[in-house]
């Protein structure tokens, strides 16, 4: 299935080429967690701090179980982000 896949800050640049405003859409097999897809673009775990699905926070807990992703569904991935 297809789905768009976002990155942003100091992760856009683990994107593959060809993705433009930091998204790219990208093809993922129907039961892909969202762990696999943070692994299979080399997102360190511990930098994948919030990830969304169509706007919708999934916590660490989630991210394992499977068939969470529907097609043309939106994954957006932020690092930590310091500062106030």
């Amino acid at each position: 299935m297809k789905i768009t896949f976002k990155l942003y800050a100091t992760l856009q640049h683990l994107l593959p080429t060809g993705a433009v405003r930091n998204a790219i859409q990208i093809e993922v097999a129907d039961d892909a967690s969202l762990n696999d897809i943070v692994d299979q673009f080399r997102v360190p775990r511990e930098l994948a701090h919030l990830v969304l699905v169509n706007g919708v926070f999934h916590g660490e807990a989630e991210r394992d179980q499977r068939q969470l992703l529907k097609e043309n569904d939106v994954l957006a991935i932020w690092p930590p982000v310091a500062g106030g």
